[in-house]
């Protein structure tokens, strides 16, 4: 049984894809070569390629980012976790061939891009805190295995 330790309310999703969207606009205001929908486009336009661009964002990191670093961990392993920021821009590049509206130019624009990005992100998680999950298991008469009515000095694991 998988159960979350605080439940996650739909708002916090809400403001965490807000503060992605925040990091993009940013993003396309700081860094040349970096454009959504116009330069200083926010009309309904300009939303609706913020909204794809984070959904897309949100899809490529959870899908493909991790198989991306599953075959590429020894690259990632070598440059010491220096190579997830080169996997985050190529996940970012590629977002601007998906998204009608939304460009990058090269690859040094979607680093930077992907940095704030990235950046933004992380602060959105500190703030609204990231939700986790604990496996429980029940043993033998219905006792959670780790409660104290269960536990025991001399839990052995049979295989």
């Amino acid at each position: 049984m998988v159960s979350s330790e605080r439940a996650m309310p739909w708002w916090r999703n809400v403001l965490r894809w807000g503060m992605i969207a925040l990091g993009v606009v940013i993003a396309a205001h700081l860094v040349h070569g970096i454009s959504y929908a116009g330069p200083d486009s926010l009309g309904p336009h300009g939303l609706v390629t913020l909204a794809l661009v984070v959904f897309v964002l949100t899809v490529l990191n959870v899908v493909f980012k991790p198989l991306l670093v599953l075959f590429t961990c020894p690259f990632v392993l070598l440059t010491l976790g220096l190579g997830l920021l080169v996997i985050n821009a190529l996940l970012f590049w590629f977002t601007s061939w998906i998204v009608p509206g939304f460009h990058v130019v090269d690859f040094w624009a979607a680093f930077w891009g992907a940095l704030i990005v990235s950046l933004m992100s992380l602060l959105a998680n500190r703030w609204l805190g990231q939700r986790r999950f604990v496996a429980r298991t029940r043993g033998l008469g219905g006792r959670l295995k780790n409660s104290p009515a269960r536990r025991r000095e001399d839990d052995v694991i049979d295989v």
